[in-house]
């Protein structure tokens, strides 16, 4: 098992064909212009690219049936993957209506559940038991016996993913960075947890393969920006990555861990949106980079520090116990507050901005 070229041709293959992606968004118009496009969430000036869900597609697929081949769970994976990518070039052409994106997003779940990724259990991090959530079964036509609670929650987690990546990938290179970060630390939490068992050494191929997609992508999106992910990309890499925390023996603990900063902003928009009576699915600018932003930092700055918290947080996941894991979640959500705090109250005062704040 070679991970190493799998990541190598995984990042080759996106880089070498991001430049392609860009002169066709620029043919056919997929680009973010805010003279036209007054998108709320918005934080760059000039014509940007979008499309770059495109570019990552390519260089996702070419690796993985490169060095996976075809089984029920990589054409789920590139069927899903692919209705994302559609829909993510029809929002950088004209933007979507969010419920039609979020009925989108909910089919491309079901694919992949459908296609045998679900968890059967998990880790109890109160108690260090485990929770069986395939115990409950129905019987469908044509199907057979279904682990409905496996299926539920598998369901329910990769949507979550989804939103709490895309909704993290506001300023240049913030998105591509932490999600190679997160995806290395989930191949490398798998390839611990599945050496002695060869029918899951596939999940830590396919986990070093997304961070090399993402990793190849980089370059083009770190300030200044040559291509956004586009809606497309954003999905498409919370899709990778509940995917990944499922097949890593259900290390839906680690994930959290590793993406707690989007995973506590999510949190913190969701009650934000919800408790001024507006809808959880459209877009505004009080997500925790904006904040950043208003505070004067740069975008290479919120890139390094979603970056650095992601990088440290996975490290510390790969060497602590579930409970322990629950705690330094805790630890984090409260670090994260008080962040918050210092954030709102410095704003009021007159600030030195970064070179790249805006």
């Amino acid at each position: 098992m070679n991970i190493a070229l799998a990541f190598s041709v995984a990042a080759a293959v996106t880089f070498a064909t991001t430049p392609a992606v860009i002169y066709l968004a620029k043919r056919f118009r997929l680009v973010d212009d805010p003279s036209v496009r007054h998108h709320p969430a918005s934080v760059h000036r000039g014509i940007i690219p979008r499309a770059g869900g495109l570019a990552l597609y390519t260089g996702l697929i070419t690796a993985i049936f490169l060095f996976l081949g075809i089984s029920t769970v990589t054409v789920g994976i590139a069927g899903a993957g692919l209705l994302l990518v559609v829909i993510g070039l029809m929002d950088d052409r004209k933007d979507v209506n969010p419920y039609i994106r979020l009925i989108t997003l909910s089919v491309a779940a079901a694919v992949v559940v459908a296609s045998g990724v679900s968890i059967p259990y998990i880790t109890n991090p109160a108690t260090g038991g485990i929770l069986q959530l395939d115990a409950w079964k129905i019987m469908l036509p044509f199907a057979g016996p279904i682990a409905i609670g496996s299926v539920i929650f598998s369901y329910l987690w990769i949507m979550w993913t989804i939103n709490i990546v895309g909704w993290s990938a506001g300023v240049d290179g913030q998105m591509p960075g932490f999600v190679a970060i997160a995806a290395t630390t989930l191949g490398i939490l798998a390839f611990r947890f599945n050496l002695a068992d060869p029918t899951y050494r596939a999940v830590p191929l396919l986990a070093f393969i997304v961070a090399g997609v993402f990793a190849g992508f980089l370059p083009w999106n770190f300030y200044p920006q040559k291509i956004m992910p586009g809606y497309g990309g954003k999905t498409l890499a919370g899709l990778l990555l509940g995917i990944l925390s499922i097949l890593s023996y259900g290390k839906v603990g680690t994930a959290l861990l590793v993406l707690g900063i989007p995973t506590l902003d999510a949190a913190y928009t969701l009650v934000r949106r919800l408790s001024t009576g507006k809808s959880p699915v459209w877009a505004d600018r009080g997500h925790l980079h904006h904040q950043l932003l208003n505070l004067g930092w740069g975008k290479r700055r919120i890139a390094l520090f979603y970056w650095t918290v992601s990088a440290i947080l996975g490290a510390v996941a790969l060497t602590v116990t579930s409970r322990q894991k629950l705690f330094l979640f805790l630890l984090v959500a409260v670090a994260f507050g008080i962040f918050i705090v210092w954030v709102k109250f410095f704003m009021q005062f007159s600030k030195p901005r970064d070179r790249d704040n805006g």
